[in-house]
Formats: C-alpha cells, sequence, structure tokens
C-alpha cells in the first residue's frame, strides 16, 4: 500500500496477538473503556468461524503497531446453513492516517467475499452517507418500542427460559437449541412459548433506550416477527417477571398487533449482498457478542 508520509502502511488479516494492541486502538476510537475492548477481542476469540473466514478482521499497521481496525463476525444465517452472513463492526482508522483511502482498504477487504450478505446494524448518523456510497442499502428504517404484556391477554400459550436438559419435540430442531443454548451463554434471555405441543423459539438482549433512560428488551431472534405479535402476551408476561416491561423491535414502519411507538432513522441497517436479512433476527450480531 502506499505511504501516509514517509512510513509505509499495510493491510493485513488480523491475528490474536494483535488484540491487547487492538483493544487500546479501538479504547481510542469508540467511547467505550479497554476492558469492554478486550472482553469483545475475546469473544472473538472463542465464537465459532465459518471455515476459510477471517476470526477476527482486517487491521491497518504501521511501524509494528496498529493505527486501522475493521472487525467482521462471519456466522451462517440461522435456517439457511448454505447462506453466510457478515456483520461489519468497530470500523476505525486514526485521524493521522485517514488520508490516502486507507479507511476505503479496509472495507475492500472485507467484502471482497461475494458469496457472503454484509451487515451493518449499528452504524452512526454520520457514516451512513459513506456506506451507501459503498452501495450498502436499508432493509431496517427503525425500530419500534411497544408493550408486549398488553397483547394478546387471553391466549393460552406459555412462555419460559430455554432449558438445555428440556424435552421440546420436533418443533425445536437442534440448531435452534444450539443457537438458543449460545445466546444464553452471551447473557441474552432465551425463551420458549409453547402451544397445543409445539415450540417457538425467542431471543431478547438487555438493553436502554431513549438515552439510557428506558430499560428494555431488544428482540434478537424469531423465527418470524409474526410469532411475536402472536404470542406477545405470553412473551410480555415472562419478561415482565424479568422486570422488563418493554420490547423493542426492528421495523419498518408501526407493526400492526402491538400496542407502542415506531421511531423513524432509530437503530437502521444495512446491508450489502445476494440476500435482504429478514426482521427479526441479529443472532451472532455485535451487539450479542460484544455487549448492547
Amino acid at each position: 500500500m502506499a505511504n501516509a508520509g514517509s512510513v509505509a502502511i499495510r493491510r493485513r488479516e488480523i491475528c490474536r496477538d494483535d488484540l491487547p494492541a487492538l483493544a487500546e486502538l479501538l479504547a481510542r476510537g469508540f467511547p467505550r473503556p479497554l476492558g469492554f475492548w478486550t472482553t469483545a477481542l475475546e469473544a472473538l476469540a472463542l465464537r465459532p468461524v465459518p471455515e476459510n473466514y477471517p476470526r477476527y478482521g482486517f487491521l491497518l499497521e504501521q511501524e509494528g503497531r496498529p493505527v486501522g481496525v475493521l472487525l467482521t463476525l462471519f456466522t451462517r444465517v440461522p435456517g439457511a446453513p448454505d447462506r453466510l452472513r457478515c456483520n461489519i463492526s468497530s470500523w476505525y482508522v486514526d485521524p493521522a492516517c485517514r488520508a490516502g483511502g486507507y479507511a476505503s482498504a479496509l472495507i475492500a477487504a472485507a467484502l471482497r467475499f461475494k458469496e457472503v450478505t454484509y451487515v451493518n446494524v449499528s452504524p452512526a448518523r454520520h457514516t451512513w452517507q459513506i456506506i451507501e456510497a459503498q452501495g450498502f442499502r436499508r432493509y431496517c428504517e427503525g425500530q419500534m418500542i411497544c408493550a408486549p404484556l398488553l397483547g394478546g391477554l387471553f391466549s393460552k400459550a406459555r412462555a419460559a427460559a430455554f432449558d438445555v436438559a428440556a424435552d421440546y419435540g420436533a418443533t425445536l430442531d437442534e440448531e435452534e437449541r444450539a443457537l438458543l443454548a449460545s445466546h444464553q451463554a452471551y447473557g441474552c434471555v432465551a425463551l420458549v412459548v409453547t402451544e397445543a405441543g409445539r415450540a417457538f423459539p425467542f431471543i431478547f438482549l438487555p438493553r436502554r433506550v431513549l438515552k439510557g433512560i428506558l430499560p428494555v428488551m431488544q428482540l434478537v431472534y424469531c423465527r418470524d416477527r409474526a410469532d411475536f405479535v402472536r404470542f406477545s402476551g405470553a412473551l410480555g408476561r415472562a419478561l415482565a417477571l424479568r422486570g422488563h416491561a418493554f420490547v423493542v423491535l426492528d421495523a419498518n414502519a408501526a407493526i400492526p398487533g402491538l400496542i407502542g411507538v415506531f421511531r423513524a432513522d432509530s437503530g437502521p441497517k444495512y446491508y450489502k449482498g445476494p440476500d435482504r436479512p429478514r426482521l427479526g433476527d441479529l443472532a451472532y450480531c455485535e451487539s450479542v457478542l460484544f455487549g448492547a
């Protein structure tokens, strides 16, 4: 690659030995403490990654130290193991090295896998135009904050915490059981709704919204967002017992059947690649792995 001043900058894939220095770089670039990034990078070190794809992402290096970083979270899409998704995350280049197209070089390295659908699920507002210029398109316009306890009050469905030892029958397959168990280990709330002998999986992530004022549960995974609407009462009761009255869902408009408020341009999400992501699936995304 070209030089920044007289000192060469090169791009390469991140390896495990880079993690301590990368944590310091990320702590300089984002409003999170060093300990947050140390833990986040360790989560990347331990998670399963599809074969032949980067575990961590890419960095820019100058005189043996990282000056730029882009994390890549590759995973197989739940329910479609032949499809691959990559969450682009934590894109940062030191100010002194931003000239000369170095930041774009990081993105170019990550996007070279044409069979992969790339997502950006937490773009800062000032980057929206940049990522749109890179060919990303919105698939989520905003979020809806709802009170699920107010829906389906007379439903006979029941929601309970996922139990790895429980027998849910053939309607909860091994892939979904593994998904629920892994996200429970990441600190999510994994619930299973049962109705008429059938089981339906749901995963939620504790968060705070409205500038940190309102505690909510963010819907991370369900088979179909219509399932959340259908079982909102049962889910609302189970979440209320855990101290949460509100749920936030990705949406493109107010969702019929839910009582709440749609907020446009709140948490928009972008994608680039062969498959438009569906709303209601943020499995293995950065907020799950790193913490909201």
